[in-house]
């Protein structure tokens, strides 16, 4: 996974609240066998319009959110099944982090897992961002060293996350990659339960 330390980018809103995983991604996208080529699915019966082109009225095709990097969502945001082409789809259309005021607890672990930060925000703080956000290009900064989102206009607030998650995350380390850390460990252990055998 690629590190993530700092992100300056854009926000792309997405103001609906309980967006389940079919919508981020439809199941009859979910037969591809590898974990890239999402993106141009994500939020499928959404962005286009029976005829294949763009719906004008979905709020991401919208010209100030093309690019961004960062999503701004709803309440509950990533329910429904627990399907990690979710994140996949997330990641390949370009978002790196997520912020909410909540998420579903596995689509929250499977963020974290394939590379991209979700961030809980209270109630006051959405509402902020959203008024900063909404229809318009506003940028700001993330900091996972520091826990902490800003903007060039003195607006801050600091976000929790697990202490493991974060140095998995600031070392662009999924499971897998951290297990080989202990490979030479796992290597002894193969060899003396050879010699059990």
């Amino acid at each position: 996974m690629q590190p993530f330390t700092t992100l300056t980018s854009h926000i792309a809103v997405l103001n609906r609240t309980n967006v389940d995983t079919d919508q981020i991604i439809p199941k009859q996208f979910l037969k591809r066998i590898e974990r890239t080529g999402y993106g141009r699915f994500a939020f499928f019966d959404w962005r286009y319009l029976d005829n294949g082109e763009e719906n004008p009225q979905f709020e991401l095709n919208q010209p100030v959110y093309k690019g961004a990097q960062i999503l701004l969502a709803g309440e509950n945001f990533g329910c429904g099944s627990s399907r990690e082409h979710a994140p996949w789809a997330l990641a390949d259309y370009g978002f790196r982090a997520i912020i909410a005021p909540s998420f579903a607890d596995i689509f929250y672990q499977n963020c974290l897992k394939n590379g991209i930060l979700p961030i809980r925000v209270n109630e006051e703080v959405f509402e902020t961002l959203l008024k900063k956000a909404e229809g318009k290009v506003y940028e700001c900064t993330i900091d996972l060293e520091q826990q902490k989102v800003f903007d060039q206009e003195g607006f801050e607030f600091h976000f929790d996350i697990n202490e493991h998650w974060k140095e998995m995350l600031l070392n662009g380390r999924d499971e897998i990659g951290f297990t080989l850390l202990y490979e030479e460990q796992i290597s002894q252990f193969e060899q003396k339960a050879k010699a059990w055998g």
